[in-house]
């Protein structure tokens, strides 16, 4: 079964929480390993077994972007930045991991490494240069800031996505599909551009 199918939804992406909630709780009493202590090792097995997949279904849909990834990890979708061949490709090569550089951050990206050497730099010479560290507080709060607009935007397709669904328009399913690709791995190198500035800000 799906997650979504654990909870008797349609795969959509704009979803009640408060219901799911709801229904997470009836399930969790439902399948609680507790109520089958008395059991055959093999029911109780079952229903912890049961227990671990609600829990796991429960925290990926309540989570907008979780529940993002999950639905096009259905459709045979393999996000780049959150695909874990890569991670292990790059940990077994000894190299950094692929990253997809947005082309419209292309040039700000840049910069920004430029900036992060020079502090790097900065700080094996035991410098702090105030301006240099003022720049990058202020990249951070720009990237930030692009980092939240890409959560609003990421709405807008999945009304694209349910429309498509209940439509059953495959090609439409399909432009929603691509756009949140694209946007999720947008918003994941802009995540690890702000996590870089932080480490550097340190």
């Amino acid at each position: 079964m799906t997650y979504f199918e654990i909870f008797s939804l349609p795969p959509k992406l704009q979803i009640d929480t408060v219901a799911l909630e709801k229904a997470f709780y009836k399930l969790s009493r439902e399948f609680h390993p507790d109520r089958f202590a008395s059991k055959p090792a093999a029911e109780q097995a079952e229903a912890t077994e049961k227990s671990s997949l609600l829990n796991d279904a429960y925290r990926a849909l309540r989570d907008p972007i979780r529940r993002t990834e999950y639905l096009l990890e259905l459709e045979g979708v393999e996000l780049e930045e959150q695909s874990v061949k890569a991670t292990e490709s790059a940990r077994a090569s000894g190299t950094e991991k692929k990253q997809i550089v947005p082309a419209d951050l292309l040039e700000e990206a840049f910069e920004l490494n430029m900036a992060l050497e020079e502090m790097k730099m900065a700080k094996q010479m035991g410098d702090d240069d105030p301006q240099l560290r003022k720049d990058l507080e202020a990249a951070k709060t720009n990237f930030t800031g692009m980092l939240d607009a890409s959560g609003k935007e990421l709405e807008s397709h999945w009304t694209k996505w349910d429309a498509a669904v209940d439509a059953n328009d495959d090609a439409a399913k399909s432009a929603a599909k691509d756009e949140m690709v694209a946007l999720l791995n947008r918003r994941s190198y802009l995540r690890n551009l702000v996590r870089d500035v932080n480490a550097a800000l340190e």
